[in-house]
């Protein structure tokens, strides 16, 4: 199944992005995404956030690698949306 995250960055404290916090998110993400369970990801153009297709076997599966990702594991990332996708009827597909 597929899933569309949207999150929001928490900037109340700017400074709690550090260096070392944001390597360590970018390594995160780069292994969800060589494990196939992060599929595509955006930044956000209008705050400070992401949207992230994800595919995994159920819903918890993708709630879990959200929760692994450092920024939300810091309390710094707000998700405002998480979505399943169903295939668009339109294409023929049931």
């Amino acid at each position: 199944m597929q899933i569309l995250s949207l999150s929001r960055r928490l900037l109340d404290n700017p400074s709690a992005f550090t260096p070392e916090l944001m390597s360590a998110e970018t390594a995160r993400v780069r292994e969800l995404y060589a494990a196939g369970t992060l599929r595509q990801i955006w930044k956000r153009g209008d705050v400070a956030g992401a949207a992230i297709l994800w595919e995994a076997a159920t819903m918890a599966e993708v709630e879990a690698a959200i929760e692994s990702l450092p920024i939300r594991t810091a309390g710094l990332l707000e998700i405002v949306a998480l979505v399943p996708l169903e295939p668009y009827p339109g294409f023929g597909m049931a």
